[in-house]
């Protein structure tokens, strides 16, 4: 870091010009990212489901459809009058798009031809599988539904691609929406901040250039694994909030030095010696938080991981090459434009008294806020017991929403068309299932609680399939004991039974999350805790973040568990309750684990300084608080406007993340930061700063303050 900083002060010109050229070369490049973008990555490829999925597929091709489009005749017409024109243009439509199969209403066989047809008989549909080799993305598939569309006959679009779709479009525009929201509000809040227009313009600046670094890191992933349509607005809006709060970190020190007689040279070199490597610790914490991710096997999860370990590299990296560069460069400069002179200083000052204070008096009653403080917590914490996982639907769309509106059509006005398992007799030791053999899983399938029909769909050399459908109006959890108790059968002898269908997906799915839930939550505190015993060369200290990170967590899904699963407060939201979506959940865990622990490392770090200039704890703490009470919390309130912004989006799911991220950074910023920790560290006395030799010997020269 000591080479670092003569490089940066020595060469500012050189690391700012080329810091901004490479990123925004490489960002007007990323903006590409957004047709490449993946809409699935939902399911476990290692799954039992996800073999009989790929076993139907290659035996039967795809089949799922594309676009399921609703034909409405117009008023005084028939569905049969309306026959050739449809028929017609799926003709026509073939001809022009690749397309694996069509089969709509009026061309289906007569066992499929009634669930193509509403149940009022005014309405007929028509399923389009489109070739899975053919050249459709995000960018060009909405070209293809106006060429389903018919002279005089209302269209509906319905399908997974096109809910897909919907999605993707919703999170593009809601990016746009957020940052543009986002910036100017953070912009005004920093000149009041700082009291200056300067210095506010710098973490913003930093704020842009994240964002077109995580769009480049995006698409270079994009080469080389599926990148989730829900990656790039976490990496993008994260960036921007993590380089803003850097960035105000890096400004309020460089202007601390300042403030202390430094010349703008001494003052940069000595901002990246201390903020600098608090940066680069808390960079290295946030990225092992988000490397938990990476060992599920869903891809959408490695994807968001991804995202977010790129939106913390860009931020990092820029708050330490081009942000100390600018500020080398400005000087004293970076207090001009004030909207009032010498507001910058009393806002500093004032800041250090109250929090100075607020800190005093927490040290004098410690008991008392250390216990008033975790039973609270623990109260928001209690209906995380009631918490259950779910999957992400349709539902989550906007209420107006086309594709939302078709598919509720289509799952309300139309036959049921056959919801539910699909099981696959495969022969095991070069043996091949017999007719018997097929129809003996048939005879025990149909004898199961929750079946409704039992169908033998085919069999050839290799295997046999069976169709198993669920009773009327079964729910979720009645179809998750009817897989069950088909993976339960026993296969007839030298066969192997393999259950697939949307409900066993959902279940394999959130059984690969529980199961490497540990994995990650492991990963995260190990890294955490041998990184904070580098930076602070303590045990204890490491010890108690970990623990603060997980009562920030407990209470933080104990009140998203109340509004959105239980339903207090949904309506005010405009969200349906339901069970919690288990992707970002995964996501949550990892930003919040993250952020506060980041959090601790920019209190930790003015603590540990203080104490290793011979202060006392109680003097340390008063100290640390005093210097980065402001900072914590302003850099909080400024994450949580822009992260925020997903609560505005129409898309429920981005608003389970919005509201989550605005609980977790009150609740950990300000509650368990700036009152709970002060009085444990004031409980815990000396013992906060023991640590074996080794790791003093350590700490001596990579820790930070060293």
């Amino acid at each position: 870091m000591t080479r670092w900083a003569s490089l940066v002060v020595t060469r500012k010109w050189w690391v700012l010009i080329l810091a901004v050229l490479a990123v925004v070369v490489s960002g007007v490049w990323g903006t590409g990212v957004f047709s490449k973008l993946s809409q699935g990555g939902f399911v476990d490829p290692a799954s039992e489901s996800a073999e009989v999925a790929r076993i139907v597929e290659d035996n039967l091709g795809p089949q799922t459809p594309s676009i399921i489009a609703i034909y409405t005749p117009p008023e005084g017409q028939t569905v049969e009058d309306i026959g050739p024109a449809v028929t017609a243009n799926l003709n026509e439509f073939s001809s022009e798009v690749p397309t694996h199969s069509i089969t709509s209403y009026w061309t289906a066989d007569p066992m499929t031809k009634p669930s193509m047809l509403s149940e009022d008989g005014t309405m007929a549909s028509a399923a389009i599988t489109v070739d899975p080799d053919a050249d459709i993305n995000i960018a060009n598939f909405n070209d293809l539904l106006p060429k389903l569309e018919v002279d005089g006959v209302d269209v509906q679009f319905a399908g997974n691609s096109t809910v897909g779709v919907s999605f993707s479009n919703h999170l593009q525009s809601d990016l746009i929406l957020a940052e543009a929201i986002a910036l100017p509000i953070t912009l005004v809040l920093l000149v009041f901040i700082f009291g200056g227009l300067v210095a506010a313009a710098v973490p913003v600046f930093v704020g842009i250039l994240s964002i077109l670094s995580a769009l480049a890191t995006l698409r270079v992933l994009t080469l080389f694994t599926d990148v989730s349509t829900f990656a790039i607005n976490v990496a993008s809006l994260l960036g921007l909030g993590l380089a803003i709060d850097y960035g105000l970190f890096v400004v309020g020190r460089f202007r601390e030095e300042l403030d202390a007689g430094a010349s703008p040279i001494e003052a940069t070199r000595r901002t990246i010696l201390t903020a600098g490597r608090t940066i680069m610790f808390s960079g290295l914490l946030l990225i092992c938080a988000f490397a938990g991710m990476l060992v599920f096997p869903q891809d959408v999860i490695k994807s968001l991981g991804f995202g977010a370990i790129a939106a913390v590299v860009g931020a990092a990296v820029l708050s330490l090459t081009a942000v100390p560069a600018l500020l080398a460069i400005l000087g004293h400069r970076i207090n001009a434009l004030s909207w009032r002179k010498g507001a910058a200083q009393r806002g500093e000052e004032r800041a250090r008294k109250f929090w100075g204070t607020v800190v005093t008096r927490v040290m004098g009653k410690p008991v008392a806020v250390a216990v008033t403080i975790t039973i609270g917590l623990l109260v928001l914490a209690a209906p995380l017991t009631k918490a259950t996982l779910g999957e992400v639907t349709y539902t989550a769309l906007p209420e107006g929403d086309p594709a939302r509106v078709a598919t509720d059509v289509l799952v309300n006005d139309f036959p049921t068309t056959g919801n539910g398992a699909t099981v696959i007799l495969r022969g095991t030791d070069g043996t091949t299932p017999t007719p018997a053999d097929g129809q003996a899983v048939v005879e025990s399938a149909s004898d199961i609680e929750g079946v409704g029909q039992v169908t033998l769909i085919g069999s050839n050399a290799d295997l046999a399939a069976v169709q198993v459908t669920y009773s009327e109006g079964a729910d979720g959890d009645e179809q998750s004991n009817v897989v069950s108790s088909l993976r339960a059968l026993e296969p007839p002898a030298g066969t192997e039974l393999l259950v697939g269908g949307g409900q066993a997906t959902v279940d394999d799915s959130n059984a690969a999350i529980t199961e490497w839930l540990p994995v990650m939550v492991a990963i995260m505190v190990i890294s955490t805790l041998i990184l904070l015993f580098l930076a602070f060369g303590s045990v204890v200290l490491p010890i108690k973040a970990v623990l603060m990170a997980g009562i920030s967590l407990a209470a933080t899904f104990g009140v998203l568990t109340w509004v959105f699963q239980l339903g207090h407060g949904a309506e005010l939201l405009n969200v349906s309750p339901s069970d919690l979506e288990p992707t970002f959940v995964v996501l949550i865990m990892a930003v919040v684990f993250g952020l506060s622990t980041d959090y601790e490392v920019f209190l930790m770090s003015r603590m540990v300084e203080a104490r290793a200039e011979g202060m006392s704890t109680e003097e340390a703490v008063k100290f640390g608080a005093e210097r980065t009470g402001r900072i914590v919390t302003a850099a909080a309130l400024l994450l949580m406007i822009v992260t925020g912004a997903f609560a505005i989006s129409g898309l429920s799911v981005m608003r389970f993340l919005g509201v989550g991220m605005i609980v977790a950074l009150i609740v950990d910023a300000t509650v368990v930061r700036m009152l709970l920790v002060p009085s444990l560290v004031k409980l815990m006395g000396e013992a906060n700063w023991w640590a074996p030799a080794w790791m003093k010997r350590i700490h001596q020269k990579i820790g930070i303050g060293h």
